[in-house]
């Protein structure tokens, strides 16, 4: 077993055949052909169904950790290649979307003066996609909603955010500042599906409040719970910065005093260690938030930011 045999492995799982592969690996698919016989003949199983194209149930247990193997060669280079004060290399990060619309736009521009040789490939996605991602290798870290709960992973909150509704400025709400959780309940709403993270700590809030939350309809994807209460189809709670301050419309920002506050964390595998290009992103991450989280709007930072029982 050799590493071209795994990089010729890998290569038809993301790109779906030989002749594919081939061209991402810049040869020839008789080359690929001849690793995969190979690695085949080594291991005793088969790895690509020839006929259908792909991989067979073996073939994708064994791709998960060649994945694993080549990033752990690439950050072996990685950290020898910034044994001094400059950092290079590679690092693969994912970031949910309301999270991702504020922060990259900061952190990508002092990364790069910072580091100007780690190369960022940014990933967005809820939270529910990303952390198969993560644990699968195909990710360095992500940035999420907690509570994340897996021995196999490190977390560290990084900030937290309001919880808010959202209304139409036709809708009886807008003329609220705050409302009551026990109000809330009182009306049908836009509210993600059970299971989800923030669904989970609604359903945790609403029964402390003696409250059960009604859904009009089940949404997983913050973006569009936003958009369809500002479209009018009804309230919706929402994270603060899914409506950052500048965002202007037909639509209310209304307080839930009784709502935890969303927390969002850095989460990355224990094992393998994250190389110095992924630790560059984490810290440049938090020197960020330290200097300008707090300025936007809804986001807490610091000390006071995860008050008991407050986090989710």
């Amino acid at each position: 077993m050799d590493l071209r045999q795994l990089s010729a492995l890998v290569a038809i799982a993301d790109h779906g055949s030989f002749s594919s592969a081939a061209r991402a690996l810049y040869t020839v698919q008789s080359n690929v052909s001849g690793h995969i016989s190979r690695l085949e003949k080594e291991l005793g199983v088969t790895l690509v169904d020839r006929h259908r194209g792909g991989l067979t149930d073996d073939g994708g247990q064994v791709v998960e950790r060649a994945r694993r193997i080549l990033r752990e060669m690439d950050d072996i280079s990685a950290d020898m290649a910034s044994r001094g004060d400059a950092v290079s290399g590679d690092a693969r990060i994912g970031v949910i979307g309301t999270t991702a619309r504020w922060l990259m736009p900061q952190l990508l521009p002092a990364l790069a003066e910072q580091h100007p040789l780690v190369h960022v490939t940014v990933f967005e996605g809820s939270s529910t996609t990303l952390l198969p991602r993560l644990m699968a290798g195909h990710l360095d870290a992500a940035v999420v909603h907690l509570p994340v709960d897996d021995p196999e992973l490190t977390v560290e909150p990084l900030f937290a955010e309001d919880l808010i509704i959202i209304v139409h400025s036709r809708h009886p709400w807008a003329q609220e500042d705050e409302l009551s959780l026990q109000r809330v309940a009182s009306e049908q709403l836009l509210i993600p599906p059970k299971g989800t993270a923030m669904r989970r700590i609604l359903d945790k809030a609403a029964a402390a409040s003696g409250v059960t939350l009604r859904a009009q309809a089940e949404i997983d994807g913050v973006r569009l719970l936003t958009s369809l209460a500002m479209e009018g189809f009804g309230p919706a709670i929402v994270p603060s910065t899914a409506v950052p301050g500048w965002v202007k419309g037909d639509f209310k920002r209304v307080l839930v005093p009784e709502l935890p506050r969303r927390v969002i964390g850095w989460v990355q595998r224990r094992r393998p260690t994250p190389g110095a290009p992924t630790r560059a992103v984490h810290q440049s991450t938090r020197e960020i938030l330290g200097t300008r989280g707090a300025l936007q709007r809804g986001v807490h930072v610091g000390s006071e930011a995860f008050p008991l029982g407050k986090n989710g």
